[in-house]
């Protein structure tokens, strides 16, 4: 026997489903915190010394973080290539603006604190505030959008093509409901920074972090509420509407889907799917109250499991669907139809075995060693090695 035929090829697409889902949670509650720490910046320092505080306690730790998001494209690109060529088709500028906005951040790290200027260190700062923000609102766009289905269609060679030219694409992105799905993205996300500043600050940071984080959740709170309803009664869902053959080929066009009914079919068919949105309603909520009641680990635990229960619940309830098409709903990529082959699927899952507890221990590690608050008194002390 050949020792990938080991596990069924339909069994390995939902193993990969499940990891992607892992390495976009992973990056969401690591790189989360910089993001929104970022988009906190201007408001919650009110000094310069105030602000080198907020950029020290992710400084450190931003670039490890940033692992989870540069493995979740690579398993993008080879676990799920469909997936990989149609959304960057169509997100093009979407995915130039994110990186963009990425790489204003170590920029601003690196050259802030060259010169002691009031006005260059206040550019930096708004510059790794659109670095923090802007992410975290497009993502929130594109999971928007991707509830709502893409446009586009799939030739008989499985290209993708989009109507439109690049503006018209990047332009139909910001569709109201995409944009509350930012919203509830960019609130959470300043949420999840507040809730690392409180524990890893204190002092006027400390307290202005708290103050805005508490807003921020409730933002985040009542908009993922809002988004569900319109979800359930306002958006059409989509429907495998023919056998998919057990262990098939990676062709969506060989299935056929119906635009149609409810995304909260789902929860009718899948009940226990429920705990995904009851997580992350509680965990925003309890986390608000975390910072709003002077709590530290508790309120970012809280914050994680919140963000964990949200993502969770898009992945839960679109499943098989990871990118339905508005345009022409048979090319449609799901979990069954979409994927690289059994045999590239299994080497990846032996890679994957054996790297993730690598990266988790030395992330692990990092955090354990810069355990600890930054305070005014190191920013002064050390003015010439800190950020």
């Amino acid at each position: 026997m050949i020792l990938y035929e080991l596990f069924s090829f339909d069994f390995l697409r939902v193993v990969w489903w499940i990891l992607l889902g892992v390495l976009l949670i992973g990056f969401a509650l690591t790189d989360g915190f910089d993001m929104g720490v970022g988009a906190l910046l201007p408001f919650v320092g009110k000094t310069d010394v105030e602000r080198r505080v907020a950029i020290n306690t992710i400084g450190p730790v931003w670039e490890g973080n940033q692992v989870w998001f540069i493995l979740g494209g690579g398993a993008i690109f080879a676990a799920w290539p469909p997936l990989y060529a149609v959304s960057f088709s169509g997100f093009y500028l979407a995915m130039f603006l994110i990186l963009a906005a990425l790489i204003l951040r170590p920029v601003g790290f690196k050259y802030r604190s060259k010169r002691d200027s009031a006005a260059w260190r206040n550019g930096w700062d708004w510059a790794l505030f659109v670095g923090g923000a802007v992410p975290a609102l497009v993502f929130g766009v594109a999971v928007g959008n991707v509830l709502q289905g893409v446009p586009f269609e799939l030739n008989d060679m499985l290209m993708p093509l989009y109507p439109g030219n690049f503006i018209m694409k990047l332009l139909g992105l910001l569709n109201p409901y995409a944009l509350l799905a930012g919203v509830v993205s960019l609130s959470m996300l300043m949420m999840h920074g507040a809730a690392w500043l409180t524990l890893k600050t204190e002092g006027p940071v400390q307290e202005r972090a708290r103050a805005i984080g508490s807003v921020a959740g409730m933002v985040a709170f009542v908009t993922y509420i809002l988004a569900g309803i319109w979800l359930a009664f306002g958006i059409k869902g989509y429907q495998i509407t023919s056998v998919v053959p057990a262990n098939g080929p990676s062709n969506p066009l060989f299935s056929t889907v119906e635009h149609g009914g409810s995304w909260m079919q789902a929860y009718a068919d899948r009940p226990w799917i429920a705990i995904a949105p009851i997580l992350g309603l509680a965990g925003i909520a309890l986390a608000t109250m975390g910072l709003r009641a002077g709590k530290e680990v508790s309120t970012l635990l809280w914050s994680k499991l919140g963000i964990f229960g949200v993502i969770s619940s898009v992945g839960l309830t679109m499943f098989p669907f990871i990118l339905p098409s508005s345009k022409q709903p048979d090319a449609s990529l799901t979990v069954w139809d979409s994927s690289s082959s059994h045999q590239t699927l299994f080497v990846m899952l032996v890679c994957a075995l054996i790297f993730m507890p690598i990266i988790l221990a030395y992330t692990a590690w990092v955090y354990k060693v810069l355990w600890g608050k930054v305070t005014v008194e190191d920013v002064e002390r050390d003015s010439h090695s800190v950020y």
